[in-house]
This record gives C-alpha cells, sequence and structure tokens, in this order.
C-alpha cells in the first residue's frame, strides 16, 4: 500500500532524523528489492523504444550535434567500459556526459512520454542517465528495468505532490532526485549512500523557469539532460562518501523553504510501502506527435474538424477561434502567457511547440502533425496560416482546471472546449478530454505504435538491417546480459553523422 508521508519545513533547532526525511523516503524505495512486475517491463522497454524514436530523428539537430561533440571531447573514464552515443557505433565516453549526449537526444523534439500532475514531467528523461551508468559499469536488463522503475517511480511521486512551476522552478529539479535514486537501484548501493546522492541531485539542479518563458532557446532540450548528468555526478560522490545538504528539501534555508511554497509549507508525498512494486510508470503516457503534451488532444481534435468542417482551412471563413482549457494550458502555451513570441511567425521552433494557438491552426488547417515539416519557417509564415493563427486564444475554464488536476484518471483531462465563430455567424462547438493515443483515448498506444513510431523516424537514419537489429534487441531487455546492454544505442546509416563538421568549444 502507498505511503503518503508528511513534508514540512523544519527550523534548524528542531530535530529532524535523517529517517524521517524525504530524501532518506526516496533511498528507502531505491533500496527495496521488490521484483518488477511483467506489465511495468513492457512499458519501460516501450519507452526505450519510445527514446530511441525521438533521438533517431534529432541526429543532426543543432543541440544533439553540439552536446554530442561536447561529449566526445571527454574519454572514457577510468571506473568502467565507458558508454554508447546515440548515433554512433564505437565511440564510447564517461557516463555522466553519455547522460549528457543522450538526454539532449531525448528531449530534443519535445516528443517522449510525459506525466502531468501536480507538476510537469517527462519522466523518460530517466532512461539516458541510468542506461549510461548500466553500460560503464556492465550492468544486466535486469539491473536497468529495476533501475528505470525507480527512477519513473521516484520523479512521478515528486511531480504528484510538489509542484514547481507556480514558484517559477523548472520540471527538471524532479530529475535530479529519480535519476540518482534510478542509478543507486541500478548498482545495489546503500540507503545511506542514495540519500546523499538524492539530496545533492536535488540541490544542484534547481534552475528557474526562464528557459520556458518568452522566445525559448535551445536550453530548453539541455535543461533535463543536465539534471541526468547531475545525477551520475551525484552518485559518484556519494560512493566516494562525500556527504550533501541536509535536510535538502525540509531545511530551514532548503528547497522547499525558498524556493517553493515557504517556511509554512506542507505536502503529502505517496511513495510506495516496503514490498510494494514500483508501477507509476503505468500512469504516464507518450506522444504521437511532436509538441508539449498539452497540445495533444488538441492536435487530434483539430484533426478531426479538419475532415468534418473543411471551410475552417480557410481564414476569411474564421471570425474567432477560442480554446476553453485549463489554467496550465492557457497559462504556459496558450494566450494567457502574455508572450508575443507565441504569435510570431519568426518564433523558434522551441517556441512554437509552445504555443496553442499555432498548433491548433496549423492542425486544423493541414490535418495532422509532422515533426519537422509543421515548425518550418515557410509553414510558420505563411500568410493564410498566420491570419488563422492570430484568430486563436484561449481562456481559463474553472471545470477543464479541476478536470487537469483531478487525481481520478477517469477523468483526469489535458484538452478542452472548442468554440469557433464563423463569419456568418455560424457556431461550431466540441470537445476533447485526453489524447487520441492516451491510455483512456480514442486510440492508446500499445507495443505496435511505438514499434511503428520507431520505423517512422528511424527509416530515414538509419539502415534497415539497424532497425530490426536494435528492436529485436530491446525487447528481450529483462534477459540482456552486459554486453548485449552496451549494444542498446542506435548506429546512424554511414554519412548520415558528420563528426568534423561539428562546432568548435573549450573542451
Amino acid at each position: 500500500m502507498t505511503i503518503k508521508h508528511h513534508v514540512r519545513v523544519y527550523k534548524s533547532e528542531e530535530e529532524l532524523p535523517r529517517e524521517d526525511q524525504l530524501a532518506w523516503k526516496i533511498a528507502e524505495v531505491a533500496v527495496d528489492p521488490v521484483e518488477v512486475e511483467a506489465d511495468v517491463t513492457d512499458m519501460i522497454i516501450n519507452r526505450i523504444i519510445d527514446n530511441a524514436s525521438v533521438a533517431a530523428a534529432s541526429l543532426n539537430r543543432g543541440p544533439i550535434v553540439a552536446a554530442r561533440a561536447q561529449s566526445l571531447s571527454h574519454p572514457v573514464s577510468t571506473g568502467g567500459a565507458g558508454s554508447s552515443i546515440f548515433g554512433l557505433d564505437a565511440e564510447r565516453t564517461s557516463p555522466e556526459w553519455a547522460a549528457w549526449a543522450n538526454g539532449v537526444a531525448v528531449r530534443e523534439l519535445d516528443y517522449h512520454d510525459t506525466f502531468l500532475a501536480a507538476e510537469y514531467s517527462h519522466p523518460g528523461d530517466n532512461i539516458p542517465p541510468i542506461l549510461a551508468v548500466a553500460q560503464h559499469v556492465g550492468a544486466d536488463g535486469r539491473a536497468l528495468v529495476r533501475g528505470i522503475a525507480t527512477g519513473y517511480e521516484v520523479q512521478m511521486d515528486l511531480v504528484r505532490s510538489i509542484c514547481l512551476h507556480k514558484h517559477k522552478i523548472d520540471h527538471v529539479a524532479h530529475i535530479g532526485p529519480s535519476a540518482a535514486a534510478g542509478i543507486g537501484t541500478l548498482l545495489g548501493l546503500d540507503t545511506e549512500t542514495i540519500y546523499q546522492a538524492v539530496s545533492q541531485g536535488l540541490h544542484t539542479t534547481t534552475a528557474t523557469r526562464q528557459s520556458r518563458k518568452g522566445e525559448i532557446s535551445t536550453w530548453k532540450a539541455h535543461a533535463p539532460a543536465f539534471a541526468g548528468k547531475m545525477a551520475v555526478e551525484a552518485v559518484d560522490r556519494a560512493m566516494r562518501g562525500q556527504t550533501s545538504p541536509s535536510p535538502i528539501y525540509e531545511g530551514e534555508d532548503g528547497v522547499i523553504a525558498w524556493m517553493l511554497d515557504g517556511p509554512n509549507a506542507s505536502y503529502e508525498v505517496p511513495l510506495p510501502a516496503p514490498g510494494e512494486a514500483k508501477r507509476a510508470i503505468l500512469d504516464s503516457y507518450t506522444k504521437e506527435h511532436s509538441a508539449e503534451y498539452q497540445a495533444q488532444a488538441w492536435i487530434d481534435l483539430a484533426r478531426k474538424l479538419h475532415g468534418e468542417h473543411p471551410e475552417l482551412v480557410d481564414p476569411a471563413n474564421v471570425k474567432s477561434i477560442v480554446l476553453h482549457t485549463s489554467h496550465h494550458t492557457h497559462y504556459v502555451i496558450g494566450s494567457g502567457a502574455g508572450d508575443p513570441q507565441k504569435y510570431d511567425p519568426k518564433a523558434s521552433r522551441e517556441t512554437l511547440d509552445h504555443s496553442i494557438p499555432y498548433i491548433f491552426a496549423v492542425a486544423l488547417q493541414d490535418g495532422g502533425w509532422h515533426h519537422v515539416d509543421s515548425y518550418t519557417p515557410e509553414r510558420a509564415g505563411r500568410a493564410d496560416t498566420v491570419e488563422l493563427w492570430h484568430k486563436v486564444t484561449t481562456a481559463e475554464d474553472a471545470e477543464w482546471t479541476r478536470r487537469y488536476h483531478s487525481e481520478d484518471p477517469d477523468e483526469k483531462a489535458f484538452g478542452g472546449r472548442v468554440e469557433i465563430e464563423l463569419v456568418d455567424g455560424t457556431k461550431i462547438i466540441d470537445e476533447i478530454a485526453v489524447a487520441d493515443a492516451h491510455p483512456l483515448g480514442a486510440r492508446p498506444f500499445a507495443r505496435a505504435d511505438y514499434i511503428r513510431k520507431f520505423r517512422m523516424l528511424a527509416e530515414p537514419v538509419l539502415e534497415a538491417a539497424e532497425i530490426e537489429r536494435f528492436l529485436a534487441l530491446v525487447q528481450r531487455l529483462p534477459e540482456l546480459g552486459a554486453d548485449e546492454v552496451r549494444e542498446l544505442n542506435i548506429v546512424a546509416a554511414p554519412g548520415v553523422i558528420d563528426l568534423a563538421s561539428a562546432p568548435k568549444g573549450l573542451f
């Protein structure tokens, strides 16, 4: 049975034994020897496939090229055999740098899994650092599965209970502790060591949400990779006997008191009881479309309306489009953000994938969404699109906000209601609660869908034999030996990656 741990701020003179600290409770979850259940293992395989999919599609995008070059500038460290980098064959680097390069590749297109509750998250960001360490130390597939199950569990339990964004702290602050805990499980570390790593993982990964505000930069893809890299380093230091700020969550000068809800804050953080299986991953959901998760359902609704009302393609027929939705969608990716960049045809890709007015307009006109074509400057600058785009606004709706925050999975929703007024006075009203690919959606993603997504994104850059090799290998994940875990990578076809053309830096 899940235990809800009461977490509050303690003054320095108050006694708080480390066994009662949240970081220690997280470490206890990480050391629990409970077996990973079969359906969880299957979903972990799905998400490794999903990460490889979006990494394949990103291999030659600027942030990945730069992060890969940085990583290759660092040789394999002395403690192991090194870790692989997406797209490359024989090249290896130190695990923290592989976590960096692969984390950027996974995150760049905003196209992998998501979990939304009190906070936002992409729990698949745990996989690159945990896998990198597994490859470096020679862990087998069973250990890797256990580590990933912990990473998902810890991050998602923190996301269920501790909000970061309302205090303008970036959501990757939950990855530092979760990835550190997952690596601790993978390595079979003791509670004390994991406790120190979790505390430092949090301490080093708190940053502001300016990375997701205004003109969104390439750092958006780097942020979770940085958190994963910090987690690897935190584990290394903890294994060497180094200690961390404590209590990191509850301290008078700690994260909660000064970065989150303040000295009077309290939370109820759910964590698995001893012996309880780690099943959080089953509550997360991936993306069919390459866009911020709150856009997924809206793309599906726009796709539906495109087929039912072809007149909506022409902005001359449309007076206004209002998306009635949750507080988050309105204020983060909607017109409520107050960011003029969300209506700028020259905005960056990172900005456009956080603009629901843009996304809805393009999906309405095109009847679908493409991870590259829908973001090109030519597509964003098309005159009829700009005209339609500027007629789209969002509005917060209390009921959709309530459903967004509902703890009942049957009513939790990420969509809303659209009201379209045509110039002739006609009104078109429709709504959608969850994306088609959501577990409760019209077409929930299953293994075949993950494989289809992988093939679609990998075929332009991987040879056919490599696609089949990877899929055959990853689907045997729990049975893999250490050498096979080291082959859990995708190798680009000859000529796809030109290492010599990478930008030069300090390293």
